[in-house]
């Protein structure tokens, strides 16, 4: 969590007044994991939704989905030509 904490600092600057909340978490059954943080602003609450990456990292951007690939490949065989 330490790296969420240094997201949310990043991004929402909280000061030692600001309470920070976590006001919801989300999760998918592909793993995708996210949370919604929100802090006391001047003029309202304000809030990001912070998603984790496969690498561990907290982003504000989800990541990318894996998507269906096919691939083909093509083997060279040498026959040997007997002389």
């Amino acid at each position: 969590m330490r790296q969420l904490r240094m997201a949310v600092e990043k991004w929402l600057a909280p000061t030692s007044a600001a309470s920070v909340r976590v006001t919801r978490l989300t999760g998918s059954a592909s793993g995708r994991q996210g949370v919604r943080v929100e802090i006391d602003g001047p003029k309202g609450p304000i809030s990001l939704h912070f998603f984790r990456h496969g690498d561990g990292a907290w982003q504000v951007f989800p990541p990318a989905r894996a998507s269906l690939t096919m691939g083909a490949y093509a083997a060279v065989i040498r026959a040997r030509v007997a002389t």
